[in-house]
């Protein structure tokens, strides 16, 4: 949901005003995320050329609305010298989603904690206990401004910091004091007057991570850097991993009090033009900076327990958060997946002698060959892409296969047991819902698998083992690439479970084979485009679209109505065509528009009957079929012919003109593809 960015020179002169550049360009990166207020926090002028630390003062400078309002609100700051150069400076920004208290410049963060702005935050998350807090804040006297629940953390922190028991209290203890009375889920980055340039920033179930620019040598020769071992950060090159140094001669701070940027961020996409080398946080660190030297310690630490963080490279490109030359990012993506799906391939498959291999598993795929069943846990677009691969998974593994709504799971307490193996799917790798989930089948010592396209996430670091979907960046909220990529990570791995399994040779070879011809495949979909525009130009004025199908597709229609509602904010539903006459078959009539999708598969003369129904009553149905399919031709209003592949294979290509006629859709509505209402790309709260 909402977005943290926040920057800091440490002897690196910037201007005002190429610090407040850099602020707005890191929340431009994040919007794709979901927000409708904006706001920053920067040193504000000195009262005297003389000022000591405690006088500083600190501006908010906050909006409803784009990112780009900031701006037009800075310009109102005649007090603000934006040409003086700050040889040192802490910066804070943040876009809001709001939760609590409708959108407006009072609501939106940094949340201060009085009206000298002693102490200000950005928050992602949601404090749960915050009435509790505020109540007893107001009792003590302090004044509230805002519907948020956000503003009881800096009001808190002016409370601790007026009952200090001296004057040497640290800005970190003071924090870690705050964060202990806080419940719900958090990320934190804190400023204050009183500590000028220092930071503070913290995690507990959001993410946060810390991006380090400085000398070259410094990176690589001075500061010692524990590698990550992790079970499955694939696609990750360490810096001179050939010559990895000794974990126990790995410390947990950077720098040394020479110059250095520090880029506090909850996304990679936000830090990627300025420095590929991050940290990640984990729950319940503190990561503190002082001096310009970034050290980590752990809430309620035991002395010698300060944790040590891996410094990663991000391989990442700037250009790949960029549309180039499409309209919106969602586009971008939804043609992005000729390469995508290539990238979740590479290096697992062979084609030449049909082996399948993902790094992430081999060393527990005996433990998961042995275990009871597979319980595979998402959200969304990603339970989507479970459904999409049970029957293949089901086939392929010989295991009985549950597919589950990570919130429905939790709210009936679903048995898991030791044997079984609990797969978990994300695109951001931090779903709130999903995490609960994995955390709770961890508890019932069930094996658990991370499927993420995030590298250094939560559900990265807290599963036993996983796959990382390579599909690339992904920033239009509607998930496309990424559901492919899931569905192909997954039949990937029925594929290389089965491969000592005599009987299904045959077939997995036809599903290498469809693996091997299928980016192939993809660009001929795209080239229906202006096709499937022009069905869309029949239909964008429409209140509601059914899409039905059944088998390997009962899934694409669940995820293309998904995508209909996201962005066009038409009614659509999903609808499994065998169930047509248990009740749906009472809106069918000559003005309800009805997609099918008809492939030739084990459900084609199924799918032809509830075709026939649809005709009876006077529908006039716009069928996904495949290529040289007349009888499909004659009994159709429009067709779109897809080429055809291995029948589990074909949600893949059946799925993307639906894709493509929702950002049409949505285009021809005039409304915002990237950015629907209401709606947001990281779902960090239940």
């Amino acid at each position: 949901m909402c977005g943290i960015f926040a920057y800091l020179n440490y002897r690196v002169p910037r201007t005002r005003k190429e610090i407040f550049e850099t602020l707005v360009k890191g929340l431009l990166r994040l919007e794709y995320r979901g927000y409708d207020s904006a706001g920053i926090a920067v040193d504000g002028p000195r009262k005297t050329a003389t000022d000591n630390n405690n006088n500083n003062t600190i501006c908010l400078i906050k909006t409803k609305g784009k990112v780009k309002n900031l701006d037009e609100e800075l310009c109102k700051k005649d007090s603000l010298d934006l040409d003086e150069e700050l040889n040192t400076h802490f910066g804070i920004a943040h876009t809001r989603w709001a939760t609590h208290g409708e959108p407006s410049p009072v609501n939106s963060h940094p949340h201060r904690s009085d009206k000298t702005n002693e102490f200000v935050v950005v928050h992602n998350g949601i404090i749960t206990n915050y009435k509790e807090l505020k109540a007893y804040l107001i009792n003590k006297g302090y004044e509230f401004e805002s519907e948020t629940d956000t503003e009881v953390i800096p009001k808190l922190t002016k409370y601790v910091y007026d009952n200090r028991e001296n004057d040497s209290i640290t800005f970190s203890t003071v924090v870690e004091r705050v964060i202990q009375q806080l419940e719900g889920a958090f990320a934190l980055v804190f400023k204050s007057r009183h500590f000028p340039s220092e930071v503070v920033s913290t995690r507990r179930g959001s993410p946060l991570l810390i991006g380090v620019r400085c000398e070259q040598e410094l990176m690589t020769d001075n500061i010692p850097i524990q590698y990550n071992s992790a079970h499955f950060i694939e696609g990750v090159q360490e810096k001179n991993s050939h010559n990895r140094p000794d974990s126990s001669s790995a410390i947990n701070s950077v720098g040394d009090g020479r110059p250095v940027e520090y880029y506090f961020a909850s996304d990679a996409s936000a830090i990627i033009e300025h420095t590929n080398k991050v940290l990640y946080l984990e729950d319940n660190d503190v990561a503190v900076v002082t001096g310009g030297k970034l050290s980590i310690h752990r809430v309620n630490r035991e002395a010698g327990e300060d944790p040590v963080r891996a410094i990663q490279t991000l391989q990442m490109e700037l250009q790949q958060i960029m549309k180039g030359n499409f309209d919106a990012f969602m586009q971008k993506e939804i043609f992005e997946q000729p390469e995508s799906v290539v990238n979740t391939m590479r290096g697992r498959i062979c084609f030449d002698t049909s082996t399948v291999i993902l790094g992430g598993l081999k060393d527990h795929l005996k433990e998961i060959k042995r275990c009871r069943r597979l319980i595979v846990i998402g959200c969304g677009t990603s339970f989507h892409a479970a459904v999409a691969t049970r029957q293949v998974l089901e086939e392929l593994t010989e295991l009985s296969v549950m597919v589950e709504l990570a919130s429905d799971f939790l709210d009936r307490n679903t048995p898991v047991f030791r044997d079984d193996v609990c797969f978990f799917i994300s695109q951001s790798g931090e779903t709130a819902d999903t995490l609960m989930a994995l955390r709770y089948c961890k508890g019932q010592g069930a094996l658990t698998v991370g499927i993420t396209n995030t590298v250094g996430s939560s559900i990265c670091r807290e599963t036993d083992c996983g796959v990382h979907v390579n599909a690339g960046p992904e920033i239009g909220v509607a998930s496309t690439k990424a559901y492919t990529s899931q569905f192909v990570a997954l039949t990937m791995f029925g594929l290389m479970m089965s491969e000592d399994r005599l009987s299904l040779q045959q077939r997995r070879l036809e599903i290498i084979e469809g693996f091997r011809v299928l980016p192939e495949l993809i660009k001929k979909v795209l080239a229906l485009d202006m096709k499937i525009k022009a069905i869309a130009d029949e239909l964008y004025e429409q209140k509601s679209l059914l899409v039905m199908g059944r088998g390997f597709h009962y899934a694409t229609c669940l995820e293309g109505a998904l995508k209909i509602k996201e962005i066009t904010y038409m009614h659509s539903e999903g609808i499994l065509a065998g169930e047509l006459k248990h009740g749906p078959l009472a809106l069918i009539d000559k003005d309800m528009p009805v997609i099918m999708i008809i492939m030739r598969d084990a459900c084609y003369s199924k799918c032809q009957n509830a075709l026939q129904q649809v005709i009876a009553r006077s529908g006039r149905p716009i069928i996904l079929c495949c290529q040289d399919d007349p009888e499909i031709n004659q009994m159709a209003y429009h067709t779109i012919e897809l080429p055809h592949t291995v029948d589990c294979l074909q949600g893949i290509l059946s799925v993307i003109p639906l894709q493509l006629l929702s950002f049409h859709l949505a285009v021809l509505r005039g409304f915002d593809v990237d950015f629907p209402r209401n709606l947001a790309k990281s779902v960090t709260v239940e």
